[in-house]
C-alpha cells in the first residue's frame, strides 16, 4: 500500500465514522472476512491479498476503499488476537448489525468467501470454514426473508 494512504489511514483510523464515506459498510464487511479467515489458526499472508481483490471487485476498482477494507479487517483480526475477541463475539457483533441494518445481508456473498477457504489446507480447518459459510447463509436468507415480510 502507498505511503500517503497509509499516513491517511492512520488519522483517519481514530475518525473513520467522520471521514469515510458509509464507514459502517465497510466494517459489516470486514467482519465478515474476519470470522472467516481467523477460523484458520494458520492465518497466510495471502488472504489478505484475497479480500484486496474483492475489495476492487466490490467498490468497482477502487483501490482506496478496498484498501480501507483491507486494514479494518487487519484491525479487526489483530483486535482479536490481542483482546480475545472471539469468534463468539464477532458473531454476535455481526447478527446485531444485521438486526439494526437488514440491508447489510445482501453484502453476505458466500461465493466470494469462499475464495478464503482455497487457503487452508487442514481438512478440519476447511470443515469449519464451510460451517461458517453455511451459518452466515442462512442467516442471509433469514435477513432477507424477515425484511421482505415486513415490507
Amino acid at each position: 500500500m502507498r505511503l500517503g494512504f497509509r499516513l491517511k489511514h492512520h488519522f483517519f483510523s481514530a475518525f473513520r465514522e467522520f471521514f469515510v464515506h458509509h464507514h459502517g459498510s465497510i466494517e459489516f464487511r470486514a467482519k465478515i472476512f474476519a470470522l472467516v479467515i481467523t477460523a484458520n489458526d494458520n492465518l497466510p499472508l495471502e488472504c489478505y491479498e484475497v479480500v484486496k481483490d474483492i475489495g476492487m471487485n466490490i467498490y468497482n476498482g477502487n483501490e482506496e476503499r478496498s484498501d480501507l477494507l483491507v486494514i479494518t479487517t487487519k484491525e479487526l483480526i489483530q483486535k482479536g488476537k490481542d483482546n480475545n475477541f472471539d469468534t463468539d463475539q464477532l458473531i454476535y457483533s455481526i447478527l446485531k448489525e444485521l438486526t439494526i441494518l437488514p440491508r447489510y445481508a445482501k453484502k453476505i456473498d458466500i461465493k466470494a468467501l469462499r475464495a478464503l477457504l482455497l487457503l487452508s489446507h487442514d481438512p478440519d480447518t476447511i470443515s469449519y470454514q464451510e460451517n461458517i459459510l453455511d451459518f452466515l447463509q442462512n442467516i442471509k436468507e433469514e435477513t432477507l426473508n424477515k425484511s421482505a415480510l415486513e415490507a
